[in-house]
């Protein structure tokens, strides 16, 4: 269990360079929240409250220290370390996440959420750690059936999930046996003939990054089953994570009927 928090005087200002943490820190702490990226969609109704300062990979750092934050919340794997250097230089403290499991992201978003003056724990990250639990009770008795998958992330060119990511980490707790998590690489590029050699009991096909359709990637393998699943269920680390083992879970039985 969590340390409990001391209480804070004042809300800092803060930027977010990470969708999940932007919807994390805004649904937690209302009103902290002075810049986001364009890509932060959640939760609805940012426009009204929050700078846009450009793109994850892209950030105007100018910009954000132009508005003076307390923190900069970024993630290792979906922001450069030269713009996070250049927001340093610039006198801003910016704390770094690591997400790779399920696991480092409760931890994580526990100290995000601490650094961000929240003062108690979040009803929504108390579900999500429950409805996980009770998906990995579920694959335990046999409720769901193993399956092996591969799971494109892009196409022209082919990559799919790899060794050692959360969305491997997601799908694992969901009984979802991933044939490429023992490859080198976190995000290989496989042709397209391989995967459909690899005979995977399912094809797992989000929405993001790349906008796979029912229309645009399962034509891809024929013969194999398709489920196509919601993106942010899958790769983003925030509220969401207390509705994806349903949402996925529910996906991938469509899939296999």
């Amino acid at each position: 269990m969590a340390a409990p928090r001391a209480p804070v005087t004042r809300r800092p200002r803060v930027v977010s360079l990470v969708p999940s943490l932007t919807e994390a820190v805004a649904v937690s702490a209302p009103g902290a929240l002075v810049g986001a990226t364009d890509w932060c969609t959640h939760p609805a109704g940012l426009d009204g409250t929050v700078t846009r300062i450009g793109g994850t990979k892209n950030p105007d750092t100018g910009a954000i220290a132009r508005l003076r934050p307390d923190l900069v919340i970024a993630n290792e794997e979906e922001n450069r370390r030269p713009d996070l250097d250049a927001l340093r230089a610039a006198g801003l403290d910016v704390l770094v996440t690591e997400v790779r499991t399920l696991d480092q992201a409760f931890a994580e978003l526990d100290r995000v959420l601490t650094a961000c003056g929240v003062a108690g724990r979040p009803e929504w990250l108390g579900a999500a750690e429950a409805a996980w639990a009770d998906a990995a009770e579920t694959v335990a008795r046999g409720d769901e059936p193993v399956r092996t998958a591969v799971v494109p992330i892009w196409r022209r060119p082919w990559m799919v999930l790899g060794r050692d990511t959360f969305a491997g980490d997601l799908l694992a707790r969901l009984g979802v046996r991933n044939l490429y998590a023992g490859h080198p690489e976190r995000y290989p590029r496989v042709p397209v003939e391989e995967l459909n050699a690899a005979a995977p009991d399912v094809v797992v096909l989000p929405d993001e990054p790349y906008r796979f359709t029912r229309d645009d990637g399962p034509e891809a393998f024929p013969g194999a089953v398709a489920a196509l699943v919601d993106g942010r269920h899958l790769t983003w680390y925030g509220p969401s994570l207390a509705e994806a083992p349903r949402s996925l879970a529910r996906a991938l039985r469509a899939a296999s009927r």
